[in-house]
């Protein structure tokens, strides 16, 4: 799922850099130490945001029209992209159940073992996929 959203990049004036906040998002306010940082920051804060909305089972809000988006004076607005489901797969700490077969005497090795498969199997995973 892509999405865009307006947001809002104001120079600090303290020092180099812009704080960005995205309109649509309460509460969604990042810093970035020049323009491309701060694009960036902007995209990783909207889409921790939304993806945490998901992950509890709420909706996100609609984003508004760049239209309809006044900036203060000194700032500007532009347009940032989400990519939620790139995200996901990098970040989310959701979990999922998964049905597994393994032959029986590891199941009672394990079990003897006080192995936690779950942990075992997400380790071997991450090893795996070099994380």
């Amino acid at each position: 799922m892509k999405l865009i959203y307006p947001a809002i990049f104001t120079p600090c004036l303290e020092k180099e850099g812009f704080t960005v906040t995205v309109p649509d998002l309460p509460g969604c306010v990042t810093e970035g130490d020049d323009l491309p940082d701060a694009i960036d920051m902007a995209v990783d804060a909207a889409s921790g945001w939304i993806l945490g909305e998901l992950e509890n089972g709420d909706s996100y809000p609609r984003p508004s029209s760049y239209n309809e988006i006044t900036p203060p004076e000194g700032s500007f607005v532009s347009l940032i992209s989400l990519d939620i489901d790139a995200y996901a797969e990098r970040y989310s700490s959701k979990t999922i159940r998964k049905n597994i077969t393994i032959p029986a005497w590891l199941n009672t090795y394990g079990e003897k073992h006080n192995i936690n498969f779950s942990k075992m199997l997400t380790d071997a995973l991450m090893q795996q996929a070099g994380i």
